[in-house]
């Protein structure tokens, strides 16, 4: 059996991106993305697992949530995986594909801060990708990366989307 990435998303926007990965790596790992939002529990993963008749011997698990409510974060802590959060909100990630940011900013300060770093983000819409913000996204993704490596994980800015970035292109390679 190949190994599956059960890609735990807290909404929309964060799914709709992993689909854009799945279609960018066509990795040997099947990556499953669901969406459940504040719901999530161990229990409620472990019976994701089940429905989807995943192997507990090649399932990775992987969270990508926003960081900005407590609430949530505490839910996640109790989780076992790989936690690819994003601090403030996962806009974050997006921004550093346009621009180098390094300092802390509140959640709702960030979609603007997106919109004004490259005309290919001033009509951006949560939840959905333009063609030109798709080609966007994979033409600077190793820029993205290599901002993400920089910041100091689960403290505001950061984000660790880039992780399954490197697992997919980690696996297509064969490693």
């Amino acid at each position: 059996m190949r190994k599956v990435i059960l890609v735990i998303c807290e909404g929309e926007t964060e799914e709709n991106y992993v689909t854009l990965l799945k279609k960018w790596f066509k990795s040997p790992i099947r990556v499953i993305s669901r969406v459940e939002g504040s719901k999530i529990t161990p229990s409620l993963v472990e019976n994701r697992v089940r429905e989807l008749k995943i192997s507990p011997h090649d399932n990775v698990q992987a969270y990508l949530y926003d960081m900005d409510v407590e609430a949530i974060n505490a839910k996640l802590r109790e989780c076992k995986a790989e936690l690819l959060l994003s601090n403030p909100s996962f806009e974050l990630w997006l921004l550093l594909h346009a621009k180098d940011h390094k300092s802390a900013i509140h959640a709702d300060s960030i979609i603007k801060e997106l919109k004004n770093s490259a005309s290919v983000w001033k009509s951006y819409n949560k939840a959905s990708f333009s063609d030109t913000q798709k080609a966007f996204l994979k033409d600077k993704t190793e820029i993205a990366i290599e901002r993400a490596m920089h910041l100091k994980e689960f403290e505001n800015p950061s984000t660790g989307v880039y992780k399954l970035i490197l697992k997919l292109t980690d696996s297509k390679r064969g490693n």
